[in-house]
């Protein structure tokens, strides 16, 4: 058995939860209330900045020219692809630049993102595609299955968003991760593959934090600011 399908079987029940809740299913049947995706999008806006910064690592660490300049080329494509259609996408919804690079980080955006970076940059390689995985293999799964919900594609909100998660191509790049996962853990002992099984399940535990978190519009507790 590989690796991933042992992370995937004890991730499950998590994964699963993220796929039912309300936040998720709101955006397949295009009922989600756009306050809430609003909220989602700006903090979302956030964790890529980080998001970026792991990739950067993932480059840094990396042991041959191949995983360096994938790792590059993830970076980059974050940076100056994804970001800027984030950006066109949420002034469609009437989120400006400014309101973007203006927005304060939510408690678990922080939680979320600190707790990769410490990972990845205490840790080695391993446990940096440890720690990225979940979201991206978890987001290709959400975007395949509200895929199959008539009209989610269609949806003149939430269509997009639902596309580019489903597409071939962000496909590709959770089909990379989980190859590379599963050649960095080779020879690992039982004591190390349940320290990255760790780390997986608790960036999955983080994702559906992230869908809960956009879902109550929650700041902090001290603070009524949105």
């Amino acid at each position: 058995m590989l690796f991933t399908d042992r992370l995937y079987e004890k991730a499950k029940p998590i994964w699963n939860k993220n796929h039912s809740h309300p936040f998720v299913q709101g955006i397949g049947h295009g009922t989600l209330d756009i306050a809430k995706f609003k909220f989602f999008m700006r903090q979302d806006y956030l964790y890529l900045i980080d998001y970026a910064r792991l990739f950067a690592l993932g480059s840094l660490k990396g042991s041959d020219l191949k995983t360096m300049s994938t790792f590059a080329k993830l970076l980059n494509s974050t940076l100056n692809v994804e970001m800027n259609l984030h950006r066109q996408y949420a002034k469609r919804l009437g989120i400006s630049e400014e309101e973007l690079e203006t927005t304060k980080a939510a408690p678990i955006t922080l939680a979320y993102s600190g707790y990769m970076l410490n990972v990845s940059q205490r840790g080695s390689l391993v446990d940096l595609v440890a720690a990225v995985l979940p979201c991206t293999w978890s987001y290709y799964e959400i975007g395949t299955e509200l895929s199959k919900i008539p009209g989610a594609l269609e949806n003149e909100t939430y269509g997009e968003w639902v596309q580019m998660y489903a597409s071939e191509e962000f496909g590709e790049l959770a089909d990379w991760l989980i190859t590379l996962m599963n050649q960095l853990a080779e020879g690992k002992t039982e004591a190390e593959l349940t320290k990255l099984e760790e780390i997986f399940l608790n960036t999955s535990r983080y994702e559906y934090m992230f869908w809960d978190m956009s879902f109550n519009l929650e700041m902090w507790p001290t603070d009524d600011e949105q």
